[in-house]
């Protein structure tokens, strides 16, 4: 069970993770606290966490672009 869910964390953007290495907080009760905004809110944290998701990849993206590896030259 955990080997699927570390597969999807790092597959679905890593969000979740990722604020909980930033905050200092696990990720799992970052996933929990999540999923009961997103259910007391009727889904809006979803808008939240897609822009959050699309933000990181752009961070991503800018710093390969930054910094090219030898392969990308």
């Amino acid at each position: 069970m955990n080997r699927i869910r570390y597969f999807v964390e790092n597959q679905v953007f890593g969000v979740c993770a990722k604020l909980g290495e930033k905050l200092n907080i696990s990720a799992s009760s970052i996933r929990l606290y999540f999923i009961y905004a997103t259910f007391l809110t009727f889904g809006s944290p979803i808008i939240l966490y897609l822009v959050m998701a699309f933000w990181m990849e752009l961070r991503k993206h800018w710093r390969r672009h930054s910094s090219p590896t030898i392969w990308e030259l």
